[in-house]
């Protein structure tokens, strides 16, 4: 993989420049053109791909046969993926339910929250609207429990170790929904929906150490993939970890949620923008990474500073301004490349097959184009596109994902083979390519204006010798005249021009500064070591790693470690942890940590009691068994409410939430204050998860669904162990 590298800007330059792209393109052996056809469809022949793309509603003229007959194909995908009924095998059996909405992709033909929210907000609302509506309020629910506000709620799908809350980017519902708020009657579904949503997020996601809320990433969602490999059997140390990415998507939604309430003069507006103002600071603080100039994909529960990023988290960073303009220029340069595309994580696992994993996903390309527009980056605004275009014509279709080196659909590497699963038509990668043609092109901005950003390089391509190039969408016509002259590296427009539903862009050249394609990076980053050995030695805990590597207490950085390191005993909370450490200096991620302490565990009936040894700060979990679904999905992660009654304090409540699991293990953790001598009371109380919505009595693809709802688990001892410092980052 590393030899490849040199032969980045050759590949850029052969994909994304001049004529060789008017009728065809060539890559690694491959070739596709497209030729027009009489009565005005397209013909494209590739490699391993050969269709016929009849004439669409909305045409885009340029020089290029290929980039007009591609846009036609993607309107093509997306009219296959426009259905009247909907069906999953873990819904209703595998039956069809009406829908007249957007099925996710030819393999998943089910609306899916987070891939139908990205999709809409690419833009798919400006193609029909209906369906965008529709689908999103196929994943609107009210409850189903007795005692439970009615709702409605989003809808997070089934998932990791039982749903939310070990996943919780739900709240990307708003970010398609907010496109959508001129029809009176789903604004005010969308409104309850986020109220309701957002104030059950914040009571069991929410932590306030922090200010961070807790779940899994956004969209990399197969845990082994990305997290320690040991999440394959226990997804507890995700649904204590904090995301960027889901940590920006409630920010959005908070946003969105102090603009509703100001239209609609509620008291919670100005709540809901201290709230965001808060997150905004507290993602700054906590996720920036400033040795590598970039946003960190997700942090430890314990505040444990993870090296891996992900693309997604940093373009909606960017894109939502929670980045400032600096921090945005240094994460977009500091991200990798590779000549095919960008991936959608990095570094990649050398021990984990082509998925989320050396992979290019196109949606998550289209966002990196809308953040290096904001950036008025030429350079990273051209490799989207590029990469963008040279997928979608190798395949023949949009594809759900493409292999990191080749962009080819399947690479053979042994039990790394992969993509692992590769849909045509994905949603997502079909309002991906929409939206490079509309916003990455042609300027059109979620808010109406046009504001093209078009590098100079990609002239020859699209203009060749004419003089303007257009395109048409639903109720629009966008006209683009070239300049006479190409002294810069990026047009933009000099005065915008509107005749009837026709606006006529006349651009001009414009010099600015471009952030460089970083391609010369170590692909992977080591395999996570084995967990320390931990001995007590007098005062010390001697703590040994069998390889050279970096050693973490409690989530913070101790120092290098080579054999055996001395750390002083306290009569509290040490958990330590081990990283390896790489090439450019990269860490592995953490090792499993190896946790001691004076641990007292309390058994018997509810409420249970304890007198705190000493006034400070504790920690609680609960050793449980929850067996009600595979780790992988499902709607029945358990989630509790501990009640906690000490005296001398204020009662407090703190979530518990005990996943899907493989055996008896330990649940999330929270922490309480206690004076000591103090006599606490522990009550634990119901709480709520997936399976307490009503939509989810169309579930039958596990307990919790058609057979009512079960938020329970099989809980044993409750643990607590005294903190010397808030373990949080």
């Amino acid at each position: 993989m590393i030899s490849i590298f040199s032969s980045l800007m050759m590949a850029l330059t052969a994909g994304a420049h001049g004529p060789l792209w008017h009728d065809s393109l060539q890559w690694r052996g491959q070739t596709a053109s497209m030729t027009m056809q009489p009565g005005g469809g397209f013909l494209l022949q590739a490699t391993h791909a050969r269709r016929a793309i009849p004439v669409q509603p909305f045409a885009v003229r340029t020089a290029s046969p290929l980039f007009d007959g591609l846009y036609a194909m993607a309107q093509d995908d997306l009219r296959l993926d426009s259905v009247a009924a909907i069906r999953d095998g873990a819904y209703d059996h595998d039956q069809p339910i009406p829908c007249h909405c957007f099925a996710t992709g030819e393999k998943w033909p089910f609306v899916w929250t987070r891939d139908l929210a990205y999709s809409v907000d690419l833009g798919l609302w400006r193609f029909d609207a209906a369906r965008s509506r529709n689908g999103l309020l196929f994943k609107l629910s009210d409850s189903r429990v007795a005692g439970v506000p009615k709702g409605p709620y989003i809808m997070q799908d089934t998932g990791s170790g039982g749903s939310w809350p070990v996943s919780t980017d739900r709240v990307v519902w708003f970010l398609g929904a907010r496109h959508l708020l001129d029809d009176a009657a789903f604004a005010d579904d969308a409104w309850q929906a986020l109220v309701n949503t957002l104030a059950q997020d914040r009571q069991y996601a929410f932590d306030a150490g922090t200010g961070l809320y807790r779940g899994e990433t956004s969209f990399l969602d197969w845990r082994k993939q990305t997290y320690h490999a040991n999440t394959a059997e226990d997804v507890v140390p995700i649904a204590q970890s904090y995301a960027l990415s889901t940590n920006v998507l409630h920010y959005q939604a908070l946003e969105l949620a102090a603009r509703m309430a100001g239209e609609r003069h509620d008291a919670g507006a100005a709540e809901y923008r201290a709230q965001a103002d808060a997150l905004k600071a507290a993602i700054n603080a906590r996720f920036w990474r400033a040795d590598r100039g970039m946003y960190m994909s997700y942090l430890g529960g314990d505040g444990t500073p993870i090296d891996t990023y992900d693309l997604l988290g940093i373009a909606l960073a960017i894109d939502s301004g929670v980045a400032d303009a600096d921090r945005a220029r240094q994460a977009l340069s500091n991200y990798p490349v590779w000549p095919a595309g960008s991936p959608v994580i990095w570094p990649e696992r050398s021990d984990q097959a082509i998925y989320h994993n050396r992979a290019i996903w196109p949606f998550v390309s289209a966002y990196a184009l809308r953040a290096a527009r904001k950036l008025d980056d030429p350079a990273h605004i051209a490799f989207e596109i590029a990469s963008l275009m040279r997928g979608a014509a190798l395949a023949g279709s949009n594809m759900e994902n493409y292999e990191l080196t080749t962009q080819a659909t399947h690479v053979d590497d042994g039990k790394l083979s992969g993509p692992v699963v590769d849909s045509p038509r994905q949603l997502w990668s079909v309002a991906a390519y929409l939206a490079m043609v509309g916003e990455g092109v042609f300027g059109l901005g979620n808010d109406g204006r046009i504001e093209p950003k078009l590098p100079v390089s990609l002239v020859p391509m699209l203009f060749g010798n004419k003089e303007t190039i257009s395109l048409q969408l639903p109720g629009q016509r966008i006209t683009l005249r070239r300049p006479d002259r190409l002294d810069g590296n990026l047009l933009v427009a000099d005065r915008v021009e509107q005749h009837g539903d026709e606006s006529v862009v006349q651009l001009k050249a414009v010099k600015v500064p471009e952030l460089p394609l970083r391609s010369k990076v170590p692909p992977f980053a080591p395999v996570a070591p084995a967990a320390p050995e931990v001995t007590r030695d007098g005062a010390n805990w001697q703590v040994r790693s069998s390889a050279p590597g970096t050693l973490y207490l409690n989530g913070q950085r101790v120092g290098a470690i080579d054999g055996t390191l001395a750390v002083p005993a306290v009569d509290a909370l040490q958990c330590f942890s081990l990283t390896q450490v790489g090439a450019d200096h990269l860490e592995s991620l953490p090792s499993l940590p190896q946790c001691e302490g004076p641990f007292a565990n309390i058994d018997g009936a509810w409420p249970r009691a304890w007198v705190a040894p000493a006034a400070g700060r504790y920690q609680v979990a609960l050793r449980y068994r929850n067996d009600h679904g595979p780790i992988i999905t499902g709607v029945t992660a358990a989630v509790k409410q501990l009640e906690i009654r000490c005296e001398g304090s204020p009662v407090q409540t703190v979530p518990m939430v005990m996943p899907h699991s493989t055996g008896e293990q330990l649940s999330t953790t929270a922490e309480f204050s206690a004076n000591a001598g103090a006599h606490c009371s522990f009550a634990l109380q119901q709480g709520f998860n997936m399976s307490y919505l009503a939509h989810n009595a169309h579930y039958t693809g596990g307990v919790g669904g058609s057979d009512g709802p079960l938020n329970d688990a099989d809980v044993g001892a409750l643990r607590i162990v005294p903190l010397t410092t808030k373990t949080a980052p």
